[in-house]
């Protein structure tokens, strides 16, 4: 393909940065994108520096953008502590906009009108809004699922939420902050693998257990005793994937796309190369996309004559962009296999007729599970389907809760976790955790073929 026609697909590529997801709830205006009702402009997704204002739990709205005129004054309400109105906006706005998660919280917050158990959400709505509110959802749900049943043993469940740009430095102000507010219990996220390690030292030291749903580096294994995950480790998606590729596909020789600079894309390179190398086959060549001159025509090239049967994408968030063009490059050429950040509607969007029959290691896959009622209650409550980000919150919320119902102290939750017969029901089946902190549970393969759930002509199903 020649250099002009890589730049058009890099160009195209380039305009999408923000994935569509669940059933439809996103998507593009002249003015940046919509989430629901509320329109969140280009120059509206940078981060606050101030502390104080990235940390809520009801008095100030974190979403960016504008917000409904009955939301901004449920949170005035909540902030002059007029409950029974909060209520009423909240309400009122839900009816608006109802797969606003952050809206759902603050009306269960403003429902407790005494005692509560509290937790806190970190998530990243100044970088990534899309995430951030894909795990409120799952926290949201949990909440809501809770409180509506009387609470634990009887105390209803109050959620913060906390904006940590996905940047490390602030999720472990944002650690500081939690740790010495003693009614804080537990915190669900970070979600980056290194906001999760950076954060993950304060944590420790104020001896506050933090749940990521969403963090997957080998890093986090046996870290330490207070920081727990409910998505399976990188080691976990890389056997599989190895395993698949070399006993399913009767492949030998990989190259792996990743970025350098994420904790994630490197652990989950590293892992495959491993894993790989443990099935009898080899990783020929490796291509950063992080590097400034890097070219999917070029690299594509290389692997082909290095003897390259199968890509392996490894992306993170910030190089799905040349992830897809390296998808479209290929021209379904060489065999495809991807990490979980590439399982996005996004990819099923631009990746299109050249990304069919990838196949990707996810946590979770709203029909892996037929048992399970989590999806049909998710879309009752929101109005479509969710993503694996939030199924995951879900667990991780879940699992807080049911160790708050042993024991609501700090100490406590921390002893329940790791505690030899602990386990909750999630969305993704049973929640047990490893002495390692990581969840006991495979990871799950998935092939995109064409379909119409997703919106956008493909789908992701379940590999049988």
């Amino acid at each position: 393909m020649s250099q002009k026609n890589e730049t058009t697909i890099l160009a195209l590529a380039l305009l999408l940065t923000v994935g569509i997801v669940g059933g439809g709830f996103w998507w593009f205006t002249n003015g940046g994108f919509k989430i629901g009702n509320t329109i969140i402009s280009n120059q509206e997704t940078g981060s606050n520096p101030s502390l104080e204002n990235r940390i809520s739990f009801g008095e100030k709205t974190l979403t960016p953008g504008d917000i409904s005129p009955a939301k901004k004054e449920g949170v005035q309400a909540i902030a002059a502590k007029s409950y029974d109105k909060a209520i009423a906006n909240f309400t009122a706005a839900l009816k608006l906009n109802r797969n606003d998660p952050e809206a759902l919280i603050f009306l269960n917050n403003a429902r407790i009108s005494s005692k509560s158990y509290t937790i806190v959400a970190s998530v990243p709505f100044g970088t990534d809004p899309n995430a951030a509110l894909e795990i409120l959802r799952g926290i949201a749900q949990a909440q809501n699922q809770v409180n509506s049943s009387g609470g634990v043993k009887g105390v209803p469940l109050r959620v913060g939420i906390a904006n940590d740009d996905d940047n490390p430095e602030i999720a472990k102000q944002i650690a500081s902050n939690l740790v010495t507010n003693s009614e804080v219990l537990g915190v669900v996220g970070p979600n980056t693998s290194d906001s999760t390690l950076a954060a993950g030292t304060i944590y420790t030291s104020g001896q506050l257990v933090a749940i990521s749903p969403t963090s997957t580096s080998v890093k986090i294994s046996n870290f330490s005793r207070y920081v727990f995950r409910t998505v399976p480790s990188d080691f976990m998606a890389a056997r599989s994937l190895a395993n698949y590729m070399v006993k399913t596909l009767q492949k030998k020789n990989a190259v792996v796309f990743f970025n350098s600079q994420s904790n994630y894309s490197q652990s989950l390179k590293s892992e495959f190369v491993s894993s790989v190398s443990l099935e009898g086959g080899q990783v020929s060549s490796e291509f950063d996309l992080s590097k400034v001159d890097f070219s999917a025509a070029k690299s594509l090239e290389q692997a082909t004559k290095q003897g390259a049967e199968v890509l392996m994408l490894a992306a993170n968030t910030e190089t799905l962009d040349k992830a897809l063009q390296v998808i479209q490059i290929n021209q379904k050429k060489l065999t495809l296999l991807a990490g979980d950040d590439v399982y996005t509607v996004k990819t099923l969007e631009i990746g299109r007729e050249q990304a069919t029959g990838m196949v990707l290691a996810v946590p979770w896959h709203i029909d892996s599970d037929p048992k399970s009622d989590f999806p049909q209650k998710s879309r009752q409550l929101w109005g479509g389907d969710v993503s694996w980000r939030s199924a995951l919150s879900y667990d991780a919320t879940v699992a807080l809760i049911e160790a708050l119902k042993r024991n609501p102290t700090r100490a406590g939750v921390q002893q329940a976790l790791f505690s030899s017969d602990y386990s909750a029901t999630g969305a993704s089946g049973t929640i047990r955790f490893l002495a390692s902190g990581d969840r006991n549970a495979p990871v799950k393969l998935v092939k995109i073929v064409p379909g119409s759930r997703s919106g956008a002509g493909y789908d992701f199903e379940p590999v049988r």
